[in-house]
């Protein structure tokens, strides 16, 4: 059976949710021994699914004076999206400011390869090589925007996922698991449904 896309949001919506994403981490120990409390998960983690950041950048201009021309460096802030699907940050629940640690989370997309995924997170390594700002949801927008000390990639596969993608993330030293998603209850809601919309006459010839 191929990846669908129902797979694919039904775990971007579960990770998007600290107790989702804290199980997660359960899948991967090294990671959870990150997390500041686990008794306090909800003040601990802070998960930002698709995320978006400002990204600085330096340019360089040329002002034309009365005798010489002066070179001059400004700053420029870009916004952009993260190349991963859910960016978890830590947080120490004391003092509500970010740790230096920020994990990057790839659920394996429909009809996406290994070279695919693993381009998101090269991508994700030269952003995370500037200076870069968080736009944090609203309930954290207070969070200090502290430089990130450990960067760490976690893709997320499923028992449907090429056998390739798993090698090819084993060889260049990726940590991966393997998720089951259940999405029968969403199949029965669609088939409740569409069971209960009336079918029009001309519904078939339109179809090709």
């Amino acid at each position: 059976m191929s990846i669908k896309q129902v797979h694919y949001e039904e775990l971007l919506a579960e990770f998007s949710n600290h107790a989702g994403a804290i199980a997660l981490l359960k899948r991967y120990r090294p990671y959870l021994e990150m997390v500041p409390s686990m008794r306090r998960p909800d003040d601990s983690v802070i998960t930002i699914p698709l995320p978006v950041v400002r990204v600085r950048k330096s340019a360089s201009y040329q002002d034309a004076g009365a005798t010489t021309n002066l070179i001059k460096n400004s700053v420029i802030t870009e916004t952009v999206p993260f190349p991963c699907d859910v960016a978890i940050l830590m947080c120490d629940p004391e003092w509500k400011i970010k740790t230096g640690v920020e994990l990057f989370v790839f659920i394996h997309r429909p009809h996406e390869d290994f070279s695919d995924l693993l381009s998101r997170w090269r991508r994700t390594q030269v952003l995370l090589h500037q200076e870069y700002e968080w736009i944090m949801p609203h309930r954290h927008r207070h969070i200090l925007n502290d430089v990130a000390e450990q960067t760490r990639p976690l893709f997320v596969l499923f028992p449907e996922t090429p056998q390739r993608i798993q090698k090819g993330l084993s060889g260049a030293d990726l940590p991966y698991v393997v998720q089951l998603v259940d999405v029968e209850g969403d199949a029965d809601a669609e088939s409740s449904l569409d069971a209960a919309l009336p079918s029009h006459p001309d519904s078939a010839a339109g179809e090709s």
